[in-house]
């Protein structure tokens, strides 16, 4: 029960991460709002989640509809502990030399401009009362090059970013805002990726699992859902401007073939000589 008595907002809280984590929070004894443009899927969430979980439709690209989330979290729960921008798409992909400014914006709307309206309208309601937690989705896109298209990346990193500053304005108002931070996960939108079926998770997790620096692990929602946890918890109190990775370690060089030099062998010194 380490969320009793608290209440959250999830963003794209219908599948994937965002349902991975709002069963973690029902779990520990939170109370969540489900925002999401999928109907049915969080319907049958909320059949699932029982009382402790409402839904109301949420397009993040629309400030209306996340202030309306959060205003909903307010009204049914009496505050808003917990927010949770976690809704995304993978959008626009491809050379830059040939990428669609309109998948460029409409990208950038969702991953970027979502998480702003989040972070603002969180903030609405933190500040006077006193207290909260912010967390984001970023991704491992935003912490290295290569590891995602361009706009994905581009958008990653301002949420890094907007973190951090964002955290240096509310820590004085007892509100922290943190980041996470993932590797490729084995969830529906990465299955659609890797295999062009976005419920063929086993097969998806098998691939990653292979990519996998941890032998035979592939990240799972759950492992963000655990990661998000501890960042809405109690525990996670004097943290603050963090963006935490969940990437078996990726982005610290981490890889399946193991680093260079690991086996012994005498000191390398200079001109060629070896050995003390």
């Amino acid at each position: 029960m380490r969320l009793e008595g608290k209440v959250a907002v999830i963003t794209g809280g219908a599948s994937g991460i965002g349902a991975a984590s709002a069963r973690r929070f029902v779990d520990e004894g939170c109370r969540v709002v489900l925002g999401d443009i999928q109907k049915d899927k969080a319907e049958a969430l909320l059949q699932e989640l029982g009382d402790a979980a409402v839904f109301a439709v949420c397009n993040v690209t629309r400030e209306e509809d996340v202030a309306n989330l959060v205003d909903l979290a307010v009204e049914r729960f009496g505050k808003l502990d917990i927010m949770f921008n976690n809704a995304g798409i993978v959008g626009a992909v491809g050379p830059i030399d040939t990428t669609i400014a309109a998948e460029w914006s409409a990208t950038l709307d969702i991953l970027l401009n979502g998480v702003f309206y989040g972070v603002k309208h969180a903030a609405r309601i933190m500040k006077p009362q006193g207290f909260g937690s912010i967390i984001s989705m970023s991704s491992t896109a935003g912490l290295m090059g290569g590891l995602g298209p361009h706009t994905y990346a581009v958008a990653k990193h301002a949420v890094v970013g907007l973190t951090k500053n964002v955290a240096a304005e509310l820590c004085r108002y007892g509100v922290r805002v943190n980041a996470i931070a993932p590797a490729s996960m084995a969830t529906e939108m990465v299955a659609n990726v890797l295999t062009g079926d976005p419920d063929a998770l086993n097969s998806a997790a098998d691939t990653l699992a292979q990519a996998s620096p941890l032998i035979d692990r592939a990240g799972t929602p759950q492992d963000v859902a655990n990661a998000a946890l501890w960042l809405a918890s109690d525990e996670s109190g004097y943290t603050n401007g963090l963006v935490l990775t969940t990437d078996a370690g990726i982005t610290t060089g981490s890889t399946v073939e193991g680093p260079d030099f690991a086996e012994y062998a005498p000191m390398i010194r200079e001109a060629g000589k070896s050995g003390l």
